[in-house]
């Protein structure tokens, strides 16, 4: 009978001591998991804002989908230009005096390829669409885009973005949860990763700067 309590105390010594411990290393181990897997999808988000930023350079638009994005990098080209002051004085018959007269001259140089100005040697913009994350790779960001009316302009704007329940698909739920509900300077507040705005103009990402900083 003694030796059967010795062995219960020891299993429930042993296992509250487990829970301690998970207690203490859960969310530690989390956070790790948390911030390593937000670094690769922001990472690619990077890429996604380059050639979203070149496209509507060259097309005057940001694209609406990942296909057209893609094809534009392989396609794409940049013109290449040279502006050069040619501004002269001259008399003006009106003020009877020697006015600037402002005069811009612009040389085109030729162009290159966008592939080659943006990404080098690497095809990883192929994969732009596609969550960096291994168990969801076959996922996609969200990516929309339109023109807005802001103060009488009309303003090509852009978003993409991704559920943090995705990214932490096989993590502890209550801490997925907590971690939706963020509101800190140093984290990424609320339920998702998201670059951009289709409401504001505006090509930066809503994650803090500590993911900015390589």
């Amino acid at each position: 009978m003694k030796l059967g309590i010795q062995i219960v105390l020891w299993i429930a010594s042993i296992f509250f001591a487990y829970k301690i411990y998970d207690s203490i290393n859960g969310p530690i181990k989390f956070n790790q998991v948390k911030n390593e897997r937000y670094a690769k999808v922001i990472d690619r988000l990077k890429d996604i804002r380059k050639a979203q930023i070149a496209h509507k350079d060259v097309k005057g638009v940001f694209s609406n989908n990942f296909d057209s994005l893609v094809k534009f990098i392989d396609e794409g080209v940049f013109t290449l230009i040279e502006k050069r002051d040619s501004s002269y004085m001259e008399y003006d018959r009106t003020y009877r005096i020697d006015m600037l007269r402002e005069v811009v001259v612009i040389d085109t140089l030729g162009t290159v390829a966008v592939k080659d100005s943006l990404f080098k040697n690497t095809t990883r913009y192929k994969n732009m669409a596609y969550i960096p994350i291994e168990g969801v790779q076959d996922s996609t960001f969200r990516i929309a885009a339109q023109v807005i009316n802001k103060n009488g302009y009309k303003v090509p704007v852009f978003e993409v973005k991704v559920s943090k329940n995705i990214i932490l698909f096989d993590q502890n739920k209550d801490m997925v949860k907590q971690e939706n509900e963020t509101v800190s300077v140093d984290g990424v507040n609320g339920s998702e990763i998201i670059l951009g705005s289709l409401n504001n103009v505006s090509t930066n990402g809503n994650w803090p700067t500590i993911f900015d900083a390589n």
